[in-house]
């Protein structure tokens, strides 16, 4: 099993949602200047992400800050990963592109990412869900939660199941910039893969099997 530690990243830099309860995406939500002679626009995406008291698995969020910030200061949030089963219980493994700033070309089987600023885990994971596989409308399942922590990454793990099916959720459809493909696996395929530690899958995305395995095992 994959141990697993926590620890607490200091934010003096934050937006702290007890001093001010509008989050930054909200008040910046404010029409452009007009200029006489428009300046070419150029596209910056940099979410807000909502912050979590670290170590806390009630997901109590303390504040918000961009997604730059968090990624550069490891600054403590929450993420979902759904995993998703069809009919035959099949599971879908797929590949991170190369150009993923993240573990690129690198397996995973979860589907997930960043809760934003305001957004329910719930909503955000069918969104994540959608936005990677393409699929929509699946029953998720919360299956489990707890922090995951390690030199790149501090967040509180929202762990989904959602069933699919392709009459009822539409085709798998991969998100050019995030998956470079996927195929439907044998669950006990995907274990076998996992017990060769060379085997490139993602070290939070093996936690998150280890846990599933240890919650299945405990009901």
């Amino acid at each position: 099993m994959v141990e697993l530690w926590r620890r607490y990243v200091a934010a003096p830099k934050f937006q702290d949602l007890r001093a001010d309860p509008r989050s930054a995406r909200g008040s910046a939500a404010q029409a452009p200047q007009q200029l006489e002679q428009p300046l070419p626009t150029i596209a910056v995406v940099n979410e807000q992400v909502a912050l979590y008291a670290a170590g806390d698995l009630s997901g109590r969020v303390i504040g918000v800050a961009p997604r730059s910030e968090v990624r550069a200061r490891n600054l403590p949030h929450a993420a979902t990963a759904v995993l998703l089963r069809d009919l035959s219980d099949r599971v879908y493994l797929h590949r991170r592109t190369d150009t993923k700033d993240v573990f690129p070309g690198m397996y995973d089987v979860w589907a997930g990412g960043v809760v934003l600023a305001g957004e329910d885990p719930d909503t955000a994971a069918a969104r994540e869900l959608t936005e990677e596989l393409g699929v929509h409308d699946c029953l998720l399942t919360p299956a489990l939660r707890y922090w995951y922590t390690d030199a790149d990454t501090n967040y509180l793990a929202l762990v989904y199941e959602a069933r699919y099916e392709d009459a009822r959720n539409g085709p798998v459809v991969h998100q050019p910039s995030e998956v470079a493909d996927g195929w439907w696996v044998e669950w006990d395929d995907l274990l076998a893969r996992l017990a060769d530690p060379t085997w490139p899958f993602v070290p939070d995305g093996r936690a998150t099997v280890a846990r599933y395995l240890e919650s299945a095992t405990a009901a």
